[in-house]
């Protein structure tokens, strides 16, 4: 059993964000559980969940 936390992970839950393989595709960072972004669509929630490693995902404009 592990008692580790999600603490490294780069984004927060809620966050607006891109990723490399569809930057046209506006994603909301759901959840982030073993490494792994849980990202849904922003014009379309009701769509299937997309899943991504940090490394796929374009840093947010500040």
């Amino acid at each position: 059993m592990s008692y580790k936390t999600n603490t490294d992970n780069l984004y927060p839950e809620g966050t607006l964000i891109t990723a490399k393989a569809d930057p046209g595709l506006k994603l909301k960072i759901m959840r982030y559980y073993q490494r792994i972004y849980y990202c849904a669509v922003v014009d379309a929630p009701e769509r299937k969940q997309f899943a991504y490693f940090e490394r796929e995902l374009i840093p947010p404009a500040l």
